[in-house]
């Protein structure tokens, strides 16, 4: 029996996906809060499963069974350590052999901010003493995609990641090689470092979008507080502003680069390219 975690979110959805290409409906649970937003996975002969960060006595009942269990990090910051450690203590209790953690690119020594929950994720993960792997998951390409009908509309991208590389991969490929992991014996221990096949800077991602777009996109590079202002004029809130321009200046300085190509390793093929992600948006 194999648990996933906010599985209603966009990640959780590709992963069983790509589970049930692997293992039968019936071997998968989906843990979620809202069980109404799971209806169409139940379709497919999941079991669902309610279960509450906030309630941490619902965690018992949805890994009842369980051999292993993907946790998808939280999208709560601030709040994610707490909340994983709930997790992780029900899952010793419920003796699951392996649980695979959606950790960030390079956890241990990242410069980027959203890198310390993580960070302490891990460790508690460690110390519990459930057999465990570490799916260190790089930037998603979508993070960049999101941002393209914006930039067809103002004729420019902005950022702070100066000539930082972006090793991006799709969210389906990470989600592809998070069900390999769960599918696949002799993950206890390991740590996978996993980001694209290929890196870009903000600006060649810029060239790539003129290109296909027929229009002529510049890429702005701004100081990291003109940045987090411009992203928080667009309505976004002010976490979410915060970890964005934090992010790219954490690209300018090489955190969001691995060509270690363990991903594409993983999955068996190649990561989707950004070109082909930007075809998608165009």
């Amino acid at each position: 029996m194999i648990v996933i975690t906010g599985a209603t979110g966009q990640l959780g959805r590709l992963v069983i996906a790509s589970l049930l290409k692997k293992t039968p409906a019936a071997g998968i649970v989906a843990a979620v809060r809202n069980i109404d937003k799971a209806k169409d996975i139940a379709a497919l002969g999941v079991h669902v499963r309610y279960a509450d960060y906030t309630v941490p006595a619902t965690w018992d009942e949805a890994l009842k069974g369980a051999d292993k269990l993907l946790l998808i990090s939280s999208n709560e910051i601030g709040q994610r350590v707490g909340q994983h450690h709930t997790v992780i203590e029900a899952a010793k209790r419920a003796g699951v052999k392996l649980l695979a953690y959606t950790s960030v690119l390079h956890a241990d020594t990242s410069l980027l901010g959203l890198a310390a929950e993580h960070k302490e994720t891990e460790t508690i993960i460690r110390a519990s003493g459930v057999p465990f792997a570490l799916l260190r998951n790089g930037w998603y390409t979508e993070n960049h995609t999101a941002g393209v009908p914006a930039a067809l509309e103002h004729g420019a991208i902005y950022g702070c990641a100066g000539a930082g590389r972006i090793s991006s991969a799709s969210r389906a490929d990470y989600a592809e090689a998070a069900a390999t992991v769960l599918t696949t014996d002799g993950q206890a221990g390991r740590v996978h470092e996993l980001a694209g096949d290929t890196a870009y800077t903000l600006a060649e991602f810029a060239a790539e979008l003129s290109h296909q777009s027929g229009r002529n996109i510049g890429y702005v590079n701004l100081p990291e507080s003109e940045y987090k202002k411009l992203l928080l004029s667009a309505g976004l809130p002010e976490t979410i502003a915060e970890l964005l321009a934090d992010s790219d200046t954490g690209a300018s300085q090489g955190a969001l680069f691995d060509d270690s190509l363990q991903l594409s390793a993983l999955i068996g093929r190649p990561t989707t390219p950004v070109a082909a992600a930007i075809a998608k948006m165009v």
